[in-house]
């Protein structure tokens, strides 16, 4: 186990944002977490769960220990009459997972194709794209306790996923009201994560922007390749890459309202994008709540709304001058308020800030 101190955080967060690690393990096995608990001073530190860092926003240096996931490997761990189980280690690239299962014939991501990040933290978020969400292809997962130093497996009930929740975003701290807490966060390490692929593959579609491929291709029967691509491309085109602009994707969740809120709304403005749900409510879309409140391509400091996609923050500094969480925030927050006012509804940030 190598302890580093000081150690910058910038190339570690998609953000790009300049903030530093007070002290910082990487964790590649097991033995690397034995280790850290078998250290006294280590065991007892606060500790904060870094994996590929494209869903957090630095609003300072962190002075828990940070525990770099580094855990690799991905296999077919075993099959049955109705799917594949693949398992991958928590600091795998997730896309190159998903690309990985396409080429070896196991189909079912395609449609969470280029989303950023860590195999670990897709449970932890319940990543969710097109009409696919974690949670309907997840099979379980292997964890370890960090304060017992024990190994443990959860399956998707026990992870209480939700939309872009689970377990693992709550503390395990009694609440004000005395309520005990019954969350993971920074208790727990995912280590590996298992999935359920069907062998009885069928396509998920039902979205426009899948709906515009398949009449300018003319496939009106995708395969799971052919969706993959047709997600990348849309995602390309839609999104900005971290690598050239940071970011950290969707910065706030779909709002879920009444079908009388809906309706109220839609009188004044017509033209909302919205989703009827199963259990009818209805899921707005953020970026269009966004962008009508006039924030597409505005800025506060350095931090800016994309220019195409309002639903994303983007880093407008430049290498000497960056970013910074506060920046992010106060633009976030501004955006919060403009939200409000117009439409009575609280926008709830997607990324974990620290």
């Amino acid at each position: 186990m190598l302890v580093e101190k000081n150690v910058p955080l910038q190339s570690f967060n998609s953000f790009g944002i300049v903030a530093k690690a007070l002290t910082l393990v990487r964790v590649g096995s097991h033995a690397d977490i034995a280790a850290v608990l078998q250290d006294t001073a280590l065991r007892a530190a606060p500790k904060f769960i870094l994996g590929g860092g494209s869903n957090i926003v630095l609003t300072g240096d962190v002075k828990p220990l940070v525990l770099k996931v580094e855990i690799m490997g991905r296999q077919l761990v075993s099959e049955n009459a109705k799917s594949w189980i693949v398992e991958a280690g928590a600091g795998e690239n997730w896309h190159d997972l998903v690309t990985w299962t396409l080429q070896n014939g196991y189909p079912g991501l395609e449609n969470l194709a280029l989303i950023p990040g860590t195999v670990g933290a897709t449970p932890v978020q319940n990543i969710g794209a097109y009409g696919v969400e974690l949670q309907d292809r997840f099979e379980s997962l292997e964890a370890v306790d960090l304060t017992s130093g024990q190994s443990f497996t959860l399956n998707a009930a026990q992870c209480a996923f939700g939309y872009r929740d689970s377990v693992f975003k709550h503390s395990s701290k009694a609440s004000r009201t005395g309520a005990p807490g019954f969350g993971l966060a920074s208790k727990a390490l995912i280590t590996r994560v298992r999935f359920s692929l069907p062998k009885a593959w069928k396509p998920v579609l039902g979205y426009a922007d899948i709906e515009k491929k398949m009449l300018q291709s003319k496939i009106n029967a995708p395969d799971a390749l052919q969706i993959y691509e047709w997600i990348c491309d849309i995602r390309r085109a839609k999104l900005p890459d971290p690598k050239v602009i940071g970011n950290a994707g969707s910065f706030f969740k779909n709002p879920t309202v009444s079908p009388e809120q809906c309706a109220d709304i839609i009188q004044r403005d017509p033209k909302i994008v919205h989703y009827r749900l199963a259990d009818g409510s209805v899921k707005l879309a953020a970026g269009w709540l966004i962008d009508a409140c006039g924030w597409k391509g505005k800025s506060v400091g350095n931090a800016g709304v994309h220019d195409k996609q309002a639903l994303v923050l983007v880093n407008r500094g430049g290498a000497s001058n960056p970013v910074t969480g506060g920046e992010v925030m106060t633009l976030a927050k501004a955006i919060q308020i403009s939200v409000y006012e117009r439409f009575g509804i609280r926008l709830e940030p997607e990324p974990v800030v620290v």
